[in-house]
């Protein structure tokens, strides 16, 4: 005779041959982890080891173009300045702003936030640390925070949705005191034709003080004064923190993000 072995039921157990339910279940769990998701990106450090400038640029870029080099000396000028810099960790103008950090002797803390595509195969040379990114969205939000100012130089399709995204949480006030900076002559026209087709119809479709957002700016020169500006304040906000008061010893540093 053979025993039936039956799995133990419980009231509130779904059985996978129950296509409505499983979907249910699994899209109700999916919500869940979004929501996890969503409270942890809330936490923030209380201190920071360094500004953190996120340079936005093509991958296309070759070494030796006046565009690489140019961004290889924006970034080789804001290391010297103290800041750490960020980039997708690709080829390209990514590359050119980890391979200034390390030419200002700080590629240790060079950071790339990368994403595995066709024509990226590797992590370039220069960067630091680098972190992979499964999805854009995550990798995106991963930019959004480490990072105290984003400068966008010359860049395509992926450089526009990194700057416009930038853009839009500036907009709703997801981020705050956080320059958004366009060095070239590509971005002047892109605000140009959002503030022409948003404003110039009835009703707006944004606010006037929306195409205030992003500060496009000539050279590197422009945009190293404007970061130089918001890298002073934040050296003055973080002094009290770290100075000890008067008459007390001490303490020993303490590491952070």
């Amino acid at each position: 005779m053979t025993e039936t072995i039956r799995s133990k039921q419980y009231a509130d157990s779904v059985a996978l041959d129950d296509e409505e339910a499983v979907v249910r279940v699994l899209y109700e769990s999916v919500l869940g982890l979004w929501g996890v998701v969503n409270n942890l990106s809330r936490l923030r450090p209380v201190r920071w080891k360094g500004f953190r400038v996120t340079i936005f640029g093509s991958a296309r870029a070759e070494p030796g173009t006046f565009a690489y080099e140019e961004v290889k000396l924006l970034a080789q000028d804001l290391a010297a300045m103290g800041c750490e810099i960020v980039t997708g960790g690709g080829p390209g103008l990514m590359q050119a702003a980890n391979e200034g950090a390390m030419a200002a002797g700080r590629g240790e803390q060079s950071i790339g936030i990368r994403i595995q595509l066709d024509f990226e195969q590797q992590t370039n040379p220069f960067v630091g640390h680098a972190y992979e990114h499964g999805t854009f969205f995550s990798r995106l939000h991963h930019f959004v925070l480490v990072s105290h100012a984003f400068v966008v130089v010359p860049g395509g399709i992926g450089t526009t949705l990194e700057a416009l995204m930038i853009w839009q949480l500036l907009q709703v006030r997801r981020l705050y005191g956080t320059p958004l900076i366009m060095i070239g002559r590509m971005w002047p026209g892109l605000v140009q034709w959002a503030k022409d087709h948003m404003l110039g119809v009835e009703p707006h479709l944004a606010n006037p003080i929306d195409f205030t957002i992003p500060r496009c700016v000539a050279d590197r020169d422009e945009a190293l004064a404007i970061i130089r500006e918001y890298h002073e304040q934040w050296l003055r906000e973080r002094a009290p923190i770290e100075e000890p008061a008067i008459g007390s010893s001490p303490s020993a540093p303490q590491s952070g993000p």
